[in-house]
């Protein structure tokens, strides 16, 4: 399959990426039948406002704009988000689920460097500084896993996923020579134009503008099928000798005008976890895809029609290795007694624990391994029973 990849420039004089197949995609083979699928949702995605407790009866007050349209009902608690539509087939069929108010160890700063180095990694102290560490808790993974070989894993992309770095021998394919600014570069470029007077307003008008000259908008472009691209050929790798698959979703972070960056970036989610089903045909069977957040939003939506940085975030669980239709988690309320620190969905799981549960039950890796070498300082405690 061509992967068909576009230029553009940069109107700060950088580049980056067009098309989602310039997002980083790394692949590992295991001798299984089972397939596991990481998806790594950069920008904090507000689970909120993808699954939204409209049972609660906070929410409706805190979220006056962004809750005015429900979405369909996927309980007599949670309804979905109504740009995710197309996924309501699977939760139907009992492969989609969600796991809410669930984050990782940091707490202190809600940086996104600092919160994607903890969610690759995978060995944050919560400390709020970055990990000493340089690998990441999949490639550790690996090495636990019976059978492999050097050629397990090969990452696609323009940088390397920090998830797939390690001891454990990776290959690394990109397949064009211009090399796209990474999305925490744009992060970077952006913090610091921020900072100064005299650039922030013509920095973020000039990300305006070429964000709409591209046909993009929130991180994904609009009227293409990139992203379902993107999912035929991880399926096209999974049924060749891959068995685990990650790749990056950039493009969740939404200080403002959330509504039509959100349905944007829960069309393209969507079209690559149909794609993915499609392409693996039967095999969708035995597979899980697990999509994963550094942070969630703040539970008040702020007044230019966004969120802000938060806490207690939410995983995307979808496949037929699934035991879906259900929202796990145990949900801690949204009152202001309730709140962490009066402003974020208090997290009641370690996100940690449902990539680890699905290495246990689909690669056997033991939980020892689990608990001392991919996640250090995990506690697997009970499982919510998401897998067949």
């Amino acid at each position: 399959m061509d992967l068909l990849l576009s230029r553009r420039s940069f109107l700060i004089g950088c580049s980056v990426a067009a098309s989602p197949l310039l997002t980083p995609v790394t692949f590992a083979a295991a001798p299984s039948e089972n397939r596991l699928v990481v998806i790594i949702l950069r920008g904090a995605m507000d689970g909120l406002d993808v699954v939204r407790p409209v049972g609660d009866a906070a929410y409706a007050g805190l979220r006056p704009t962004l809750a005015a349209d429900p979405g369909p009902a996927l309980n007599d608690f949670f309804t979905l988000h109504p740009a995710a539509a197309d996924l309501l087939p699977l939760w139907q069929a009992k492969e989609l689920g969600f796991a809410h108010a669930v984050a990782t160890p940091y707490r202190n700063g809600r940086s996104h460097f600092i919160g994607q180095d903890a969610l690759e990694n995978g060995t944050d102290s919560g400390d709020g500084t970055l990990t000493s560490a340089h690998d990441g808790w999949l490639n550790r993974a690996i090495g636990l896993i019976k059978g492999v070989t050097p050629d397990t894993a090969v990452s696609v992309s323009q940088q390397r996923l920090l998830v797939l770095e390690g001891a454990n021998e990776t290959d690394h394919w990109y397949p064009v020579t211009e090399s796209p600014l990474s999305d925490q570069g744009r992060q970077l470029i952006a913090a610091l134009n921020a900072a100064d007077p005299l650039f922030a307003e013509p920095f973020a008008e000039a990300t305006k503008l070429e964000n709409s000259a591209s046909g993009m908008e929130g991180g994904v472009p609009s009227g293409k099928m990139q992203y379902a691209q993107l999912g035929t050929y991880v399926a096209q790798r999974l049924m060749g000798p891959s068995r685990i698959a990650s790749f990056s979703f950039n493009g969740w972070d939404m200080h403002r005008d959330q509504k039509q960056a959100m349905a944007n970036q829960l069309k393209g989610l969507s079209d690559a976890i149909l794609a993915i089903k499609t392409g693996l045909g039967r095999a969708w069977g035995t597979t899980l895809v697990i999509g994963i957040t550094e942070f969630g939003r703040t539970a008040r939506e702020n007044g230019t029609g966004g969120t802000d940085h938060g806490t207690g975030g939410m995983a995307v669980l979808a496949g037929g290795a699934l035991k879906g239709g259900q929202v796990f988690g145990k949900w801690p309320g949204l009152g202001d007694s309730d709140l962490f620190e009066n402003r974020d969905l208090l997290p009641t799981a370690d996100v940690r624990s449902y990539p680890a549960l699905a290495l246990r039950a689909m690669f056997g890796v033991q939980a020892h391994g689990l608990e001392s070498t991919v996640f250090p300082g995990l506690d697997l405690g009970s499982d919510p029973g998401f897998l067949l």
